[in-house]
């Protein structure tokens, strides 16, 4: 259904070094790069979904819509913890540490963050295991 997903930035080389260790976790690898955007996804698969970073088309300064988001799903909580704390560490801003939402689901955990330029994002896991680990 999702053939790619974009987000705009101000800063495209701070994006990349903000994502690119977040989409390595993911087994997702930078596909293109310009002076106008980067993408990650499948090198190998040219209809796998990619995601996108981008100084916006317009010339406009980038800006962040309220209620907007990307949610990567990722195989286990420990994976999310692990995005979570890269997301941190690279300038992303906290939006809900990493836990699980039964609310979303028996098994849902999820993190949700910010990058650099406001974009919120999530990492989630739908059949998380709820015992001693997140693992």
């Amino acid at each position: 259904m999702i053939g790619y997903t974009m987000v705009g930035t101000t800063d495209l080389r701070r994006a990349e070094r903000f994502y690119d260790p977040l989409m390595e976790l993911i087994g997702q690898e930078r596909c293109y790069c310009d002076q106008q955007v980067s993408s990650w996804g499948r090198k190998d698969d040219g209809k796998a979904p990619r995601f996108f970073a981008c100084h916006p088309f317009d010339g406009k300064p980038a800006s962040v819509g309220n209620g907007a988001m990307t949610a990567f799903l990722v195989e286990s909580a420990g994976i999310i913890d692990r995005l979570f704390d890269i997301a941190m560490e690279r300038g992303g801003s906290e939006e809900g540490k990493p836990d699980f939402r039964p609310q979303y689901g028996e098994g849902f955990y999820a993190a949700y963050v910010r990058d650099p330029d406001g974009n919120k994002l999530a990492f989630v896991c739908y059949d998380a295991r709820k015992s001693g680990s997140t693992s």
